[in-house]
């Protein structure tokens, strides 16, 4: 079976999140919860995997990481 990127999960406090996703987006999390679950040996809630899939996402977007080396990200509560 190949690697996924999301590995083991943090064990973090949790933070509710209100959002709407697309039914397709929505099946596939799912999915790949179950996928990692089988993997992992634990079961995985596909919501936790909103804020880590989240992070990597932003974590290999260079352009987004250009910006932020060249300070060109505002700080979140801080305005420009």
């Amino acid at each position: 079976m190949p690697k996924l990127k999301i590995g083991e999960l943090p064990d973090d406090k949790p933070v509710k999140v209100n959002t709407e996703l697309p039914a397709a987006v929505h099946r596939d999390l799912i999915a790949y919860a179950e996928v990692l679950s089988l993997q992992g040996g634990q079961v995985v809630e596909p919501t936790k995997l909103i804020a880590p899939m989240l992070a990597r996402f932003m974590a290999t977007d260079r352009g987004f990481s250009k910006l932020k080396r060249r300070g060109d990200v505002p700080v979140a509560g801080e305005g420009r």
